[in-house]
């Protein structure tokens, strides 16, 4: 091998990186957007979670969607983007991180598609049959991106029911924070109760299986569609999810720094500890 075919090589190398760095490169930060009255206003009428927060964490919440809205664009797909489509979005998103003061948002989510209704797996298609799709993280060539119906992204927040399609893909996302989407959010809970959530998980899906649980059967799907279809009953109805699941509550507070029972503390109900086990 020649010096000039070395020196050849090291420049065709150098130009391809630059290439790929251009071609996959974070898009730089738009301005950080005011927060705006009416985003406020459709809070307080369409999100419950926000509704039940302090005056305090409101603001907070408040600042959190700025901050989405300047690091995520919503783009809909044979649908126009509303201002509600906008909030309820970032709401699904901001709700599951809520209670991480130093992980408060998505790092690889670049981009929300939202789809005028339920969509086809493998082309998207909105129009014909075995349209079953509600929501789903982007894969391959759709990496950071996040896909919507429009319609399940609404009655999520419309109904006082346990399932919230927005909240459910924005925590498969929280599940893929440790790499793997598995249903075991090792980035996000202690490993001392590493065993006994694979163990609650085990014991819920046989529960739902036999009948003994309201939790959605869609649950025992695998894991991870246990973890994000739980989170969905969780965040929507927290007091009924406390009172039927006491145990998995605990457990589900912890995973997200969040006393949703306002009892006092993370990983309890009234006050109590269900599990019976001390933080390691």
């Amino acid at each position: 091998m020649t010096p000039q075919f070395t020196v050849a090589a090291l420049i065709i190398l150098a130009l391809l990186g630059g290439f790929l760095y251009w071609l996959f490169r974070p898009k730089p930060l738009g301005e950080l957007p005011r927060f705006k009255a009416s985003w406020r206003k459709l809070l307080r009428k369409h999100v419950n979670y926000y509704g039940d927060l302090s005056k305090e964490d409101r603001r907070r919440f408040e600042e959190r969607m700025r901050y989405f809205f300047q690091q995520v664009d919503i783009t809909g797909i044979e649908t126009e983007v509303t201002e509600l489509d906008r909030v309820l979005v970032a709401a699904s998103g901001i709700i599951p991180t809520f209670g991480f003061d130093k992980w408060n948002h998505y790092p690889r989510l670049r981009e929300v598609l939202l789809y005028k209704d339920h969509f086809r797996y493998g082309d998207f298609a909105t129009e014909g049959e075995d349209r079953r799709i509600a929501g789903m993280v982007g894969g391959g060539y759709m990496s950071g991106k996040l896909l919507l119906s429009r319609p399940a992204l609404h009655q999520g927040f419309r109904n006082a029911g346990r399932n919230n399609t927005g909240i459910h893909e924005f925590v498969h996302l929280l599940d893929k924070a440790d790499g793997d989407t598995n249903g075991i959010p090792r980035y996000f809970l202690e490993n001392g109760f590493m065993v006994p959530w694979v163990e609650m998980i085990r014991s819920e899906m046989e529960a739902i299986e036999r009948g003994e649980s309201d939790i959605d059967d869609y649950a025992t799907t695998n894991k991870a569609e246990f973890f994000a279809v739980a989170a969905e009953y969780f965040f929507n109805r927290p007091a009924a999810f406390s009172d039927k699941h006491p145990r998995l509550f605990a457990l589900m507070e912890r995973i997200f720094s969040q006393d949703m029972d306002d009892d006092g503390g993370i990983g309890t109900v009234s006050g109590a500890d269900p599990l019976n086990l001390q933080a390691p």
